[in-house]
């Protein structure tokens, strides 16, 4: 099976520092609904590995949450684009939780729902933990100068091979022609 891992905030839509908080505030990033759909048509199926500590924070609740995803996912219906699975970690940083990012405890979960191996599966998001998460499974870093990206960039210390992308058009180019 052929799948691919994507961070949310940042990645397939904007970012916000005061986190998004409904649905008014996901605005996807121009090219990422399509990207996905690219992505589907060639054969590859998508999770959503997110963190989402606004819920613990109390800046959202799970009707909230499940009502972003649903703008989400009828967004990339236009498109003909899908998500196959949608992971999310709810805890703040304090939790000391297993599915926050950098953890691995979420992509694991990935693997395990989907039955494979994650090595060499390709994972993008815009920030360090999102690439530390995947390294940790054995997955393909991508990180896109979208979101948090070029912050990410500029810091320094990138995993080992990590594939650096404008966006996540750019990254599902690369990984249908690399990978597909």
């Amino acid at each position: 099976m052929k799948l691919v891992i994507l961070d949310r905030d940042g990645v397939i839509n904007y970012d916000s520092a005061q986190f998004i908080k409904n649905p008014e505030e996901w605005i996807p990033i121009p090219g990422s609904l399509e990207a996905i759909a690219l992505l589907n048509q060639a054969g590859f199926r998508v999770a959503l590995a997110t963190n989402q500590s606004g819920i613990s924070r109390g800046l959202f609740d799970m009707a909230t949450l499940s009502a972003i995803h649903a703008k989400m996912h009828r967004a990339l219906a236009q498109f003909g684009g899908r998500i196959d699975a949608l992971f999310y970690c709810p805890h703040t940083a304090d939790a000391d939780c297993d599915c926050r990012k950098p953890r691995a405890g979420m992509m694991e979960e990935i693997g395990r729902r989907f039955a494979t191996d994650l090595q060499g599966v390709p994972s993008v998001g815009d920030s360090l933990r999102d690439l530390q998460a995947s390294v940790a499974v054995g997955a393909q870093p991508i990180l896109v100068r979208t979101g948090k990206g070029e912050r990410t960039l500029a810091a320094g210390g990138l995993p080992e091979n990590t594939w650096v992308c404008t966006d996540l058009m750019e990254a599902a180019q690369r990984i249908i022609d690399e990978m597909a």
